[in-house]
């Protein structure tokens, strides 16, 4: 007697429907941005809207798009640089210290950045030559480096800097500050870097799987150092540019960019697919955490809420870019 065995109907999901779901998840993060702007600008509108309170916000996020930019550019080789921070920090307060006893502003800048890149090539050897977990790493060396940045200022707050020096960090342009320039042209930089250039395919390479591409030919070694190099010296950059606009230096003027250069650099990681950190996912985090901080100022939400809400965004930040990742 033949057997019958009943066969349960695949259930076809609309095509249409994937795709939207999926621009959804994509654009999550560009969505939580446009709906904070409207947010706020509902709650506060002649206070949030005006030109002069945009142009604040990019000033704010000015910095920390340069140091999110380096951050970036370390989470695509798949490690992680907890000293941007305290690099951008020592940076700054090298160039003010040298420049107040007399150094030429141009030398002075010239050697503050040349000691952030010094840093950033210490973490690269440390990581990449001698093994050693990038989180230890560069956790070793941000305390370091946040000793020496006391070391430089004598715990004290460093003024009297030159006017030719400030202007870097004070002066406008068609009414915009001229550290969103400098902040554009680091994130264009490093995003051409990425996209065309032979070494951003190798740091891509070697953030997906280090072992895969070290049998394709690709120096991992070299690459997560120079990785770290360039970190190390766009964070250099953003100090000094900080302590620009401040017309001041502290043992710890830039060290809290560094837990919003990861909660910028993971949030940008949502926008793709892979879950690859990205310069332009980067930047649209750059805003969330701009336009949070901002609006919440207006509102009236005190600081230590602020902090709260900045942990939460990273852990949500975090879990997405890890489903994203997973269903790649």
């Amino acid at each position: 007697m033949a057997q019958t065995t009943d066969t349960v109907p695949a259930v076809e999901v609309p095509q249409d429907k994937t795709q939207m779901s999926q621009m959804l998840w994509q654009g999550g993060t560009i969505i939580a941005l446009v709906a904070l702007i409207v947010v706020f600008g509902i709650l506060r509108p002649a206070a949030f809207l005006s030109f002069g309170n945009m142009t604040n916000i990019l000033a704010q996020v000015a910095i920390l798009t340069i140091i999110a930019a380096a951050q970036t550019v370390v989470m695509v080789t798949g490690h992680f640089d907890l000293s941007v921070g305290t690099t951008a920090t020592l940076a700054g307060a090298t160039a003010s210290a040298l420049m107040i006893n007399g150094m030429p502003v141009s030398m002075a800048i010239v050697v503050g950045v040349l000691v952030g890149t010094l840093v950033g090539i210490v973490n690269g050897i440390l990581v990449a030559y001698l093994g050693i977990s990038a989180i230890v790493a560069t956790l070793a060396t941000m305390t370091t480096v946040g000793g020496l940045a006391f070391i430089v200022t004598d715990g004290t707050t460093l003024y009297g800097m030159p006017e030719s020096f400030n202007w870097i960090g004070q002066t406008r342009l068609a009414g915009i500050p001229m550290p969103v320039f400098f902040a554009l042209i680091v994130a264009a930089v490093i995003w051409v870097i990425l996209r065309y250039t032979t070494v951003g395919r190798r740091w891509y390479a070697v953030g997906g799987n280090s072992e895969v591409a070290r049998l394709s030919g690709v120096n991992v070694r070299l690459n997560v150092l120079l990785a770290f190099t360039v970190a190390g010296f766009a964070s250099a950059l953003g100090g000094i540019i900080l302590v620009s606009r401040l017309s001041s230096a502290s043992s710890t003027s830039a060290n809290d960019y560094m837990m919003l250069a990861v909660a910028a650099a993971f949030l940008g990681m949502t926008l793709l697919k892979s879950g690859q950190a990205n310069i332009g996912g980067t930047l649209v985090g750059v805003g969330i955490i701009g336009v949070l901080q901002n609006g919440l100022n207006i509102v009236g939400v005190n600081t230590y809420i602020q902090q709260v809400l900045t942990g939460i965004i990273i852990i949500a930040a975090v879990l997405t870019s890890s489903l994203k990742s997973k269903n790649a």
